[in-house]
């Protein structure tokens, strides 16, 4: 058994959208209640995240969205980014410890500390454009990681694991063109973004690296896991990634408001498991694991809750 590591900040409470936006600081307080009362808590390593570097977000970013951001943070009241996306006072202080709860989870991970890492960040980050926030994004976590690892400790090839229920758009435009960054997405199809065909598999010395597999609505965890095993494990088995990373949203639970799919607890914990056995066999056990949607409270807690215990039986 694998020792697994919680990142998680009360900062990250303090990007409030506002009333009945459902990506709301409540979802992270549903996470840490249900992990405290199941007892999963108390088998976690904490590990505190750091503020992330400008270095490392502009090696996803471009330096005058970094810049916009910083201007047009509010002192008090919201400023619209986007028809969903908005900062508050607290916004941008928390986009950068999320983005850097994910390096310091990459950190724990590889000096040894733990084996893998849950980062229970706000705000999430896969629909973060280089320079544009949309669909909740400010800052693309994973993205940000997959860099960091890379550059930080050498690794040369980096999976990415997206199982929200939403295309993540922004990593994936992140590595287009870039053969050392698999990226690997389910997603409910069409829905938002819009972005996710079949037919977007990379460009240029990336064509190939990026696989999309359009879901329809109302599969489940029987064709979520036939999926993983027909499309992802061979891919991955032939990638070969050094360290892996997961997208982790849960809105593909059947519960969930904003989707029409039908995953269940259970089926969260099926697919860690077979990620878990790619990152066994060529990532020496890596998994970095960053929160995405899910907006559900229950399902989304029991659902964060069945994907760690599955991460720490590895």
């Amino acid at each position: 058994m694998g020792k697994t590591g919680l990142i998680y900040h009360p900062a990250y409470l303090e990007h409030d959208m506002g009333a009945g936006h459902p990506e709301s600081p409540n979802r992270l307080r549903a996470i840490m209640q249900q992990l405290e009362e199941s007892g999963t808590m108390a088998r976690l390593t904490k590990i505190e995240p750091r503020k992330a570097e400008d270095e490392w977000i502009m090696q996803v970013h471009t330096p005058g969205y970094v810049a916009s951001l910083n201007r047009h943070a509010p002192t008090s009241g919201r400023v619209s980014l986007d028809p969903d996306t908005s900062m508050s006072p607290g916004s941008l202080h928390a986009a950068y410890l999320a983005a850097g709860g994910a390096l310091a989870g990459v950190d724990a991970i590889m000096n040894g500390q733990v084996d893998h890492v849950f980062c229970a960040v706000r705000p999430p980050g896969h629909h973060a454009e280089a320079g544009r926030a949309m669909g909740f994004c400010l800052f693309n976590n994973v993205a940000i990681a997959a860099r960091y690892v890379q550059k930080t400790y050498g690794l040369s090839r980096v999976l990415i694991v997206d199982w929200d229920v939403h295309h993540g758009n922004g990593t994936q435009h992140s590595f287009d063109d870039d053969p050392s960054v698999l990226f690997f997405s389910t997603h409910q199809y069409p829905h938002y973004p819009g972005t996710g065909r079949v037919t977007e598999r990379g460009k240029g010395a990336g064509e190939g690296f990026t696989i999309n597999v359009p879901m329809e609505a109302g599969e489940g965890d029987e064709e979520y896991r036939s999926v993983f095993h027909k499309a992802l494990v061979p891919a991955a088995d032939a990638f070969k990634p050094e360290f892996v990373i997961i997208s982790a949203g849960f809105d593909a639970h059947r519960d969930d408001p904003l989707a029409s799919m039908g995953l269940t607890e259970a089926g969260y914990a099926d697919l860690t498991n077979i990620v878990v056995g790619i990152a066994e066999r060529h990532a020496e056990g890596r998994i970095l694991s960053s929160l995405e949607g899910g907006y559900n409270l229950t399902a989304l807690a029991a659902s964060v809750d069945a994907h760690i215990k599955a991460l720490l039986k590895a």
